[in-house]
Protein backbone atom coordinates (compact mmCIF):
# COMPACT_ATOMS: atom_id res chain seq x y z
CA UNK A 1 0.00 0.00 0.00
CA UNK A 2 1.60 3.48 -0.68
CA UNK A 3 1.94 5.73 2.08
CA UNK A 4 -0.47 8.18 2.51
CA UNK A 5 0.38 10.50 5.39
CA UNK A 6 -3.41 11.63 5.82
CA UNK A 7 -4.40 11.78 9.65
CA UNK A 8 -7.47 10.68 11.13
CA UNK A 9 -8.28 12.83 14.27
CA UNK A 10 -10.93 12.61 17.05
CA UNK A 11 -13.80 15.42 17.25
CA UNK A 12 -14.52 17.87 19.55
CA UNK A 13 -16.75 16.98 22.39
CA UNK A 14 -20.37 17.97 22.28
CA UNK A 15 -21.19 21.32 23.88
CA UNK A 16 -22.31 19.81 27.52
CA UNK A 17 -20.61 16.63 27.41
CA UNK A 18 -18.60 15.33 30.56
CA UNK A 19 -14.72 15.42 29.89
CA UNK A 20 -13.22 12.18 31.27
CA UNK A 21 -10.05 13.66 31.83
CA UNK A 22 -11.30 16.73 33.53
CA UNK A 23 -8.61 18.03 35.54
CA UNK A 24 -5.69 15.92 35.33
CA UNK A 25 -2.59 17.37 34.71
CA UNK A 26 -0.07 14.75 32.83
CA UNK A 27 3.42 14.64 31.47
CA UNK A 28 4.32 13.15 28.46
CA UNK A 29 8.13 12.06 28.30
CA UNK A 30 8.61 11.86 24.04
CA UNK A 31 11.40 13.21 21.85
CA UNK A 32 8.36 12.09 18.89
CA UNK A 33 6.73 15.59 17.59
CA UNK A 34 4.09 13.32 15.62
CA UNK A 35 3.23 11.05 18.66
CA UNK A 36 2.79 14.19 20.58
CA UNK A 37 0.97 16.17 18.36
CA UNK A 38 -1.46 13.47 17.96
CA UNK A 39 -1.80 12.35 22.05
CA UNK A 40 -2.11 16.41 23.05
CA UNK A 41 -4.92 16.38 20.59
CA UNK A 42 -6.85 13.64 22.63
CA UNK A 43 -6.04 14.66 25.53
CA UNK A 44 -6.85 17.70 25.47
CA UNK A 45 -9.88 17.25 24.37
CA UNK A 46 -10.96 14.96 27.04
CA UNK A 47 -9.69 17.52 29.40
CA UNK A 48 -6.29 16.98 30.58
CA UNK A 49 -3.44 19.01 30.48
CA UNK A 50 -0.46 18.46 28.88
CA UNK A 51 2.72 19.09 29.78
CA UNK A 52 5.85 17.87 26.84
CA UNK A 53 9.62 17.05 27.44
CA UNK A 54 11.65 15.44 24.87
CA UNK A 55 14.36 14.20 27.07
CA UNK A 56 14.96 12.77 30.83
CA UNK A 57 16.77 16.30 31.56
CA UNK A 58 13.68 18.40 30.71
CA UNK A 59 11.62 15.70 32.08
CA UNK A 60 13.52 15.94 35.55
CA UNK A 61 13.59 19.89 35.89
CA UNK A 62 9.88 19.75 34.90
CA UNK A 63 9.16 17.12 37.65
CA UNK A 64 11.42 19.83 40.04
CA UNK A 65 8.64 21.81 39.62
CA UNK A 66 5.21 20.47 39.93
CA UNK A 67 3.97 16.66 39.94
CA UNK A 68 1.55 15.93 37.45
CA UNK A 69 -1.28 13.14 38.08
CA UNK A 70 0.85 10.40 35.34
CA UNK A 71 3.70 10.52 33.39
CA UNK A 72 3.81 8.81 30.23
CA UNK A 73 7.68 7.91 29.18
CA UNK A 74 8.68 6.96 25.67
CA UNK A 75 11.44 4.22 26.56
CA UNK A 76 13.82 5.60 23.42
CA UNK A 77 15.29 8.94 24.58
CA UNK A 78 17.68 11.38 22.99
CA UNK A 79 19.92 11.19 26.48
CA UNK A 80 19.14 7.93 28.23
CA UNK A 81 16.41 5.25 28.66
CA UNK A 82 12.96 6.33 29.74
CA UNK A 83 13.37 2.89 31.90
CA UNK A 84 15.33 4.93 34.12
CA UNK A 85 12.83 7.66 35.25
CA UNK A 86 10.08 5.21 35.30
CA UNK A 87 11.68 3.04 37.81
CA UNK A 88 12.40 6.49 39.85
CA UNK A 89 9.10 7.59 39.56
CA UNK A 90 7.26 4.24 40.38
CA UNK A 91 9.82 3.60 43.03
CA UNK A 92 8.27 7.11 45.03
CA UNK A 93 4.70 5.26 44.53
CA UNK A 94 4.00 7.84 41.26
CA UNK A 95 1.63 6.45 38.58
CA UNK A 96 3.97 5.52 35.30
CA UNK A 97 2.83 4.37 31.43
CA UNK A 98 5.13 3.29 29.59
CA UNK A 99 5.21 3.54 25.82
CA UNK A 100 7.78 2.21 22.98
CA UNK A 101 7.55 1.71 19.12
CA UNK A 102 9.16 -1.42 20.25
CA UNK A 103 7.27 -4.48 21.27
CA UNK A 104 10.31 -5.76 23.24
CA UNK A 105 9.61 -2.75 25.45
CA UNK A 106 6.74 -4.02 27.14
CA UNK A 107 8.76 -6.07 29.55
CA UNK A 108 11.21 -3.42 30.19
CA UNK A 109 9.15 -0.70 31.10
CA UNK A 110 7.30 -3.24 33.39
CA UNK A 111 10.02 -4.34 35.37
CA UNK A 112 11.06 -1.01 35.50
CA UNK A 113 7.69 -0.47 37.79
CA UNK A 114 5.38 1.07 34.67
CA UNK A 115 1.57 0.59 35.82
CA UNK A 116 0.40 -0.28 32.35
CA UNK A 117 2.49 -0.33 28.64
CA UNK A 118 1.49 1.08 25.33
CA UNK A 119 3.33 -0.59 22.21
CA UNK A 120 3.26 2.38 18.93
CA UNK A 121 1.10 3.12 16.70
CA UNK A 122 -1.27 3.94 19.53
CA UNK A 123 -5.53 3.67 17.96
CA UNK A 124 -8.37 3.31 20.40
CA UNK A 125 -9.04 6.91 21.35
CA UNK A 126 -11.95 5.72 24.01
CA UNK A 127 -9.04 2.93 25.04
CA UNK A 128 -6.68 5.23 26.03
CA UNK A 129 -8.63 7.57 28.06
CA UNK A 130 -10.30 4.67 29.96
CA UNK A 131 -6.68 3.24 30.41
CA UNK A 132 -6.00 6.85 31.79
CA UNK A 133 -8.85 7.10 34.37
CA UNK A 134 -7.77 3.62 35.64
CA UNK A 135 -3.98 4.68 36.21
CA UNK A 136 -5.30 7.94 37.70
CA UNK A 137 -8.48 7.06 39.57
CA UNK A 138 -8.43 3.55 40.23
CA UNK A 139 -11.71 3.10 38.54
CA UNK A 140 -11.66 -0.40 37.14
CA UNK A 141 -9.25 -2.85 36.40
CA UNK A 142 -5.78 -2.02 34.44
CA UNK A 143 -5.07 -4.64 31.61
CA UNK A 144 -1.05 -4.22 31.22
CA UNK A 145 -1.38 -6.41 28.07
CA UNK A 146 -4.18 -3.88 26.72
CA UNK A 147 -3.12 -2.63 23.57
CA UNK A 148 -4.67 1.20 23.31
CA UNK A 149 -3.21 3.20 20.38
CA UNK A 150 -4.45 6.83 19.11
CA UNK A 151 -5.00 8.38 15.51
CA UNK A 152 -2.00 9.58 13.53
CA UNK A 153 -0.67 13.10 14.14
CA UNK A 154 -0.32 16.17 12.26
CA UNK A 155 1.50 15.64 9.01
CA UNK A 156 3.52 18.62 9.30
CA UNK A 157 4.69 17.25 12.76
CA UNK A 158 5.45 13.80 11.04
CA UNK A 159 7.14 15.84 8.53
CA UNK A 160 9.52 17.50 11.16
CA UNK A 161 10.09 14.13 12.74
CA UNK A 162 11.32 12.97 9.12
CA UNK A 163 13.59 15.45 9.15
CA UNK A 164 15.10 15.18 12.37
CA UNK A 165 15.50 11.15 11.40
CA UNK A 166 17.51 12.30 8.34
CA UNK A 167 19.89 14.31 9.89
CA UNK A 168 20.47 11.38 12.71
CA UNK A 169 21.10 8.69 10.40
CA UNK A 170 23.68 10.74 8.31
CA UNK A 171 25.16 12.36 11.32
CA UNK A 172 27.51 10.56 13.78
CA UNK A 173 26.59 9.89 16.94
CA UNK A 174 24.33 7.02 18.35
CA UNK A 175 23.76 4.54 16.09
CA UNK A 176 21.41 2.80 18.40
CA UNK A 177 19.48 6.07 19.17
CA UNK A 178 19.06 6.92 15.76
CA UNK A 179 17.99 4.07 14.23
CA UNK A 180 15.22 3.49 17.66
CA UNK A 181 13.71 6.64 16.65
CA UNK A 182 13.49 5.71 12.62
CA UNK A 183 11.64 2.72 13.57
CA UNK A 184 9.65 3.86 16.12
CA UNK A 185 8.60 6.97 13.77
CA UNK A 186 7.81 4.09 10.86
CA UNK A 187 5.52 2.34 13.41
CA UNK A 188 3.90 5.17 14.52
CA UNK A 189 3.26 6.91 11.09
CA UNK A 190 2.21 2.96 10.37
CA UNK A 191 5.19 3.22 7.45
CA UNK A 192 5.80 -0.75 7.15
CA UNK A 193 8.50 0.12 4.13
CA UNK A 194 10.16 2.40 6.62
CA UNK A 195 9.81 -0.39 9.22
CA UNK A 196 11.39 -3.04 7.13
CA UNK A 197 14.02 -0.91 6.45
CA UNK A 198 15.54 -0.47 8.96
CA UNK A 199 14.94 -3.87 10.99
CA UNK A 200 16.31 -5.34 7.53
CA UNK A 201 19.59 -3.25 7.69
CA UNK A 202 22.93 -4.48 7.89
CA UNK A 203 24.35 -3.18 11.60
CA UNK A 204 23.78 -0.58 12.54
CA UNK A 205 21.55 -0.22 9.71
CA UNK A 206 21.63 0.39 5.98
CA UNK A 207 21.90 4.39 6.24
CA UNK A 208 21.61 5.23 2.53
CA UNK A 209 18.32 3.09 1.90
CA UNK A 210 16.86 4.42 4.56
CA UNK A 211 17.90 7.75 4.00
CA UNK A 212 16.30 7.53 0.60
CA UNK A 213 12.76 6.28 1.64
CA UNK A 214 12.70 9.01 4.26
CA UNK A 215 13.62 11.72 1.70
CA UNK A 216 10.54 10.11 -0.34
CA UNK A 217 8.69 10.61 2.39
CA UNK A 218 9.12 14.38 2.60
CA UNK A 219 8.55 15.33 -0.54
CA UNK A 220 5.32 13.40 -0.67
CA UNK A 221 4.30 15.69 2.75
CA UNK A 222 5.56 18.88 0.42
CA UNK A 223 3.47 18.10 -2.22
CA UNK A 224 0.52 18.32 0.57
CA UNK A 225 1.82 21.59 1.35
Amino acid sequence: MPFRPHPTLPTAPAAGQDLPLQGLTLMLVDDSRFTCDALRLILQRAGAKLRRAESLEIARLHLNCYRPDLAIIDLGLPDGRGEDLIAELSGQGFPVLGISGDPDGRDLALDAGAAAFLEKPLGSVAGLVRLIRQLTTGVGPIDKGEEVPTPAGDPMALRDDLARAAGLIRAPGDPGYARAFVQSLARAAGDQALEDAVRGGTTPFDRARVARIIEDRLEALRSLA
